[in-house]
């Protein structure tokens, strides 16, 4: 699986360990900056080239994104078509069923293909889980998540 990566300067370090980890694991990731500490660097220029990217193969590639919150990073990429980027940046769990984590949620219901991630929320000891978590969990293929899905894809904006 092709995975591009693309942070500003608040998500430098982790997007570094992710990374290192993913190539490890064996994924070809492709970096789309920042490629160094600029604490004046805006998140769009390195948000928009990933969204692009997934934007053009939603269905084989994914995309991870940073930011402070993940929050901007989340909506830019969404202004693209066929991007379904989570925004997350902490443990979150469901009120009705404490096992259903929002990450495993949104693979399985909404096929995310980008993950934002909240840097300035996440350790490094646990942002590879989280990442894991996500690029491990398979869409469900549920008959009403494909309908949704479709539905989503069906608007236009003018």
């Amino acid at each position: 699986m092709k995975i591009y990566i693309g942070t500003d300067h608040a998500g430098y370090v982790l997007k570094e360990k992710i990374l290192t980890s993913l190539r490890a694991q064996g994924y070809e990731v492709i970096d789309k900056g920042a490629f160094e500490y600029n604490e004046g660097d805006d998140y769009p220029d390195f948000v928009v080239p990933v969204a692009k990217e997934v934007s053009i193969d939603p269905d084989n590639v994914k995309g991870i994104i940073l930011g402070a919150t993940g929050e901007g990073e989340a909506i830019t990429a969404n202004r693209f078509p066929h991007v379904r980027a989570v925004a997350y940046y902490g443990e979150s769990k469901c009120v009705v069923d404490d096992h259903a984590d929002i990450i495993i949620r949104s693979r399985e219901h909404n096929n995310t293909n980008v993950l934002s991630l909240g840097a300035r929320y996440l350790t490094e000891e646990n942002v590879m889980d989280v990442v894991n978590l996500w690029l491990n969990t398979p869409f469900s293929n549920g008959e009403r998540h494909i309908r949704r899905l479709g539905k989503i894809d069906q608007i236009v904006l003018k």
